[in-house]
């Protein structure tokens, strides 16, 4: 995948991308996209808590070129399991522009976390929020374990959880051998502002170089329709430290809606937001060409070895 010129290549996945509205700086990452199918090809794990369409690398490529990117993070979604075969082909076609984070179980062997880190992963996904992990206790065993399998690799671990939880968690988290990572804003919610509980905790991790948290999916924090809270939690975090920020479309936007439940033997569909808007969005909320490269290239390549 080489570097990717800034125009706008049509409808990705049925959804047409705002083309960004300022100059996207070169080496350019987004931090966050799954990669799914072909459902022939990459089976599906039968303890998937749902069904998501395909998403494929063509896809992400046509994706990445509408909005100027020249490098991307794929992560191991949750419907794969553990068989993160699907995103390693991915990131085999990609080459030096791509990095993963994958999801291993705690019996993986050292030559197979050896073949992971050769093939450009860079980190290991806990994902608590989905598999409905509250208890502090579970929570801390699978973070220890998981900090002992990336540490040896100068990977990160990279955790989706419950603000709640990861305040519960800020000892343990700031004794791990390893940089931790929080998705979609660390669940931070956008209407209770910058008194909520525990965003404290969360500030303090990120005042300490130990955490970085990723600015994507405002959706899952906010309900307003330009995500205005969102921005506010945005700017509350770049303040606390803007080396610890990156950004994640998310794409292509797997993701429950409110009051339908999952079902694992029906095709979910994908959300359809604007990635090019979300991405003027960011730019506007940051208000600063000198924070934004920090947050789409500067970061990203220190903590994904690009």
């Amino acid at each position: 995948m080489s570097a990717l010129p800034n125009t706008a290549t049509g409808p990705v996945l049925g959804v047409e991308h705002t083309r960004p509205d300022f100059d996207v700086p070169a080496g350019a990452c987004d931090c966050h996209v799954h990669v799914f199918g072909p459902h022939d090809r990459f089976r599906l794990s039968h303890d998937r808590l749902y069904m998501p369409g395909a998403a494929l690398l063509a896809d992400l490529i046509a994706h990445q070129r509408t909005l100027g990117l020249d490098r991307v993070v794929i992560v191991q979604p949750s419907p794969y399991g553990t068989d993160n075969s699907c995103m390693l082909d991915a990131l085999r076609q990609l080459g030096g522009k791509a990095r993963g984070v994958a999801v291993v179980d705690a019996r993986a062997s050292a030559e197979t976390l050896h073949d992971l880190q050769e093939a450009g992963i860079r980190g290991l996904r806990i994902n608590l929020e989905t598999a409905g992990v509250t208890d502090p206790l579970a929570a801390r065993r699978h973070l220890e374990e998981t900090a002992a399998q990336a540490a040896p690799l100068g990977w990160h671990i990279q955790i989706y959880a419950d603000l709640g939880v990861i305040a519960a968690l800020h000892d343990v988290i700031s004794g791990l051998p390893v940089p931790v990572v929080f998705d979609h804003f660390a669940r931070i919610r956008g209407a209770k502002g910058p008194d909520q509980p525990h965003l404290a905790a969360l500030l303090s991790l990120m005042h300490s170089g130990k955490a970085y948290v990723k600015l994507s999916a405002p959706r899952r924090i906010s309900d307003l329709p330009d995500h205005a809270d969102a921005g506010e939690i945005a700017k509350i975090l770049a303040s606390a430290n803007p080396e610890r920020l990156l950004w994640g479309s998310d794409w292509p936007h797997p993701g429950a809606r409110p009051g339908i439940a999952r079902d694992p033997n029906r095709m979910e569909p994908f959300h359809t937001d604007d990635d090019g808007l979300a991405l003027n969005r960011l730019n506007a909320w940051m208000g600063d060409a000198d924070l934004m490269r920090r947050i789409l290239v500067e970061n990203p390549a220190r903590l994904y070895g690009f």
